[in-house]
């Protein structure tokens, strides 16, 4: 399939995106004083700006390819949760919320003075029970109208029915992919693929001393969870793909690491959008690798683009 041909494919992919939505905002200013009430530097704000964060942000590097997704998750009866429907619309983004009365939607405040990230400022709860009951039977009613599955884990209570969701997946034959969090990689088992990096791999499997030990123990860990691959993102390493008894491995692509955030929404989109298209999961990592070197060069959460990805002497 040439990029043409790819280009015009992913107009008829149908991404499901269900998880933890956020609302990221941006405060930009200078900091040329410290605080005489405290030794903290002051940041006088000049600009600000709101940003799809979460699971909302996995969509839109999704639209930002051209395919069609829905974002299925919780958000608080609150303005923030009226700013992110507002910039999932503005974006081509189908928005299936369930509200809840209760929650407040989360919100992830970060402070910038001369490219550099000072403090973040979390504001979260968890949504009740009932709601995500409700986000149980959405669900299922949306699993007949897709191609493949993304699960985005923040850990902030959304997919308390993970593992009920995957079962339902799998019986319909749909790929899943799922970005974890926590120590408990059990919920994610009969995923299709899951893409943990280094530091939350490492709290499931333990530390690791070789290369050698740490395919052994990812092999064991897709074996017992019954994936079908692992994907671990590495940073500066790049990534790396195990599947059955072998590894394949996958240089970082990155000319500068300016800003990590959001790099993992963009691995996992982009693996959902091309596998969905017809390309195979090596295929697929390829172009997410090259992905991830592409937004790590951008400040804040950001996204790449069809022509920004398919450019490089396609």
């Amino acid at each position: 399939m040439n990029i043409s041909e790819l280009e015009q494919s992913l107009k008829t992919v149908r991404i499901l995106v269900v998880g933890d939505v956020m609302l990221d905002r941006y405060w930009f200013g200078s900091a040329d004083r410290i605080s005489p009430e405290a030794p903290v530097p002051v940041v006088r704000v000049s600009q600000t700006e709101n940003r799809l964060g979460g699971a909302a942000n996995v969509a839109l590097n999704i639209v930002k390819q051209g395919a069609q997704v829905t974002l299925l998750s919780v958000r608080g009866e609150d303005q923030e949760g009226e700013e992110l429907e507002s910039l999932l619309r503005a974006n081509g983004i189908n928005s299936d919320f369930i509200i809840d009365k209760k929650l407040s939607t989360t919100i992830k405040t970060r402070v910038i003075a001369r490219h550099q990230q000072l403090v973040r400022i979390d504001f979260e709860n968890s949504p009740t029970h009932e709601v995500l009951d409700q986000t149980l039977e959405r669900y299922s009613a949306l699993l007949n109208d897709v191609d493949v599955i993304v699960f985005s884990d923040y850990g902030k209570g959304g997919l308390q029915h993970i593992t009920q969701m995957i079962s339902e997946a799998k019986k319909a034959g749909i790929c899943t992919l799922v970005d974890p969090k926590g120590v408990d990689f059990e919920k994610y088992r009969g995923a299709s693929y899951i893409t943990p990096n280094k530091v939350e791999l490492r709290d499931v499997i333990g530390p690791w001393n070789s290369e050698d030990e740490l395919n052994e123990k990812v092999y064991s860990l897709r074996k017992n969870l019954e994936l079908d691959g692992v994907l671990l993102t590495r940073s500066e390493e790049g990534m790396s793909l195990y599947q059955s008894e072998n590894v394949s491995h996958f240089p970082t692509t990155a000319q500068e690491i300016y800003d990590v955030s959001g790099a993992g929404d963009t691995v996992i989109g982009i693996v959902a959008v091309l596998l969905a298209s017809g390309c195979d999961i090596k295929q697929s990592v390829t172009y997410a690798n090259r992905a991830a070197g592409i937004v790590v060069g951008k400040l804040g959460t950001a996204t790449v683009n069809f022509s920004e990805l398919f450019s490089q002497g396609d």
